[in-house]
């Protein structure tokens, strides 16, 4: 008699992320079982995730669970787990825009969606956040097309491009753009006073000028020392409180590490990314570092892209104090790897805003389908087996 279960699973590379693509009904029923299963398939407690399939990263250890939806709005549910390293700890809290651009292939490849061509719009309704994104898929064939001439910095080479367009993503987590009502604050924590500006559309997110931290904005992930991404935290963990996602300011990093995400941005300035190529400040609008899981992400997560390309275009913001050239719809960030194009259309008269797109373009590629092997006796609730 074996020793373990086998899930179905696919390992695919949504933007400049990766993650474990599982159908639901693959999945326990029983949510503390569910989690079991899934912290297995990913490696456990361990931080190396060598006896899984966590690669020992936050950018690709990630997980997207996936039904068809029964909205009328809808033609797929997403669920996007964050799975710690070393935690045992999986974050639901937030919505990732990278592995978000795997779903529409996904989909279209399990037969999920009826499949029109050159492209299948599948419609993605988000669990995490209450929202839908529309994904434009190219197909060929019947099923998604992965090669292309689109590039995306973070990613080597090129690949099909995929278009995807947050609907009605102001307020996505908090059900306001503006969680505290002020477009910029002073926000009092343990670590001193900063000025900050905490915006909601497609993730919630607290910005801060780098120069308030002593940083240039231009640093890469191995610059910041423990003593600075202490004090990020602290902000981060503080806001959470602020807008009620915790108790207390102490209880932010184990019950919400993801959200809201934190973002240091300062002017358009030229710099050196992580490949050792020369971003001009003349081909962006502004420079962003964001934070992911209490590290600084190597590249731009899409969902806090959103964000900042639309505080962008929101007076009195510190995003739009930073930026450049905010009057067109075309809003691009310089990140540790290089840039990312948005596309954000809205009206703000100071005291109405009206989002008409919140879009942006990834690339995403399957790389693997099977079986996840996981220990039999994980599948076992404290009175019986669920199956």
């Amino acid at each position: 008699m074996r020793d373990y279960e086998k899930i179905r699973s696919v390992i695919i590379r949504g933007g400049t992320s990766k993650g474990v693509f599982i159908l639901k009904n693959d999945l326990p029923d029983d949510p503390e079982v569910r989690d079991r299963v899934i912290l297995s398939i990913y490696g456990g407690t361990d931080e190396r995730q060598i006896d899984g399939l966590g690669g020992a990263d936050s950018l690709t250890s990630k997980l997207a669970i996936i039904s068809v939806s029964t909205r009328p709005d809808a033609d797929i549910e997403f669920t996007f787990g964050q799975v710690g390293i070393g935690t045992g700890k999986i974050d639901y809290n937030s919505n990732c825009g990278n592995i978000l651009s795997g779903v529409g292939p996904f989909a279209v490849d399990e037969g999920l969606v009826a499949v029109q061509k050159p492209y299948t719009k599948v419609r993605i309704f988000n669990t995490n956040t209450n929202t839908i994104i529309e994904a434009r898929v190219p197909v060929s064939s019947g099923k998604s097309v992965s090669e292309g001439d689109y590039t995306i910095d973070g990613v080597p080479g090129k690949g099909a491009k995929i278009d995807l367009n947050f609907l009605h993503a102001d307020g996505a987590k908090t059900g306001k753009l503006f969680p505290t009502g002020n477009r910029k604050e002073i926000l009092h924590t343990k670590a001193g006073d900063f000025n900050v500006s905490i915006v909601d559309i497609a993730a919630p997110a607290v910005f801060i000028q780098a120069e308030q931290l002593g940083l240039t904005g231009t640093e890469m992930h191995t610059d910041l020392t423990a003593k600075q991404l202490n004090t990020l935290e602290i902000i981060r963990s503080s806001a959470a409180k602020k807008i009620g996602f915790v108790e207390s300011v102490e209880d932010a990093t184990k019950v919400t590490p993801s959200s809201p995400k934190i973002i240091m941005v300062s002017p358009s300035q030229t710099y050196t990314n992580i490949h050792g190529d020369i971003i001009e400040h003349q081909t962006i609008h502004l420079t962003a570092r964001a934070m992911s899981m209490q590290k600084m992400h190597k590249t731009f997560p899409v969902t806090g892209g959103i964000c900042t390309a639309a505080a962008a275009k929101l007076t009195g913001t510190i995003v739009y104090e930073c930026s450049t050239n905010p009057y067109y719809n075309e809003v691009i960030i310089g990140h540790p790897s290089g840039s990312m194009e948005f596309s954000i259309d809205c009206k703000d008269n100071g005291q109405l805003v009206q989002f008409n797109k919140t879009a942006v373009a990834r690339t995403s590629r399957r790389l693997m389908e099977g079986y996840a092997y996981v220990p039999k006796e994980l599948f076992w609730n404290e009175t019986e087996s669920i199956y």
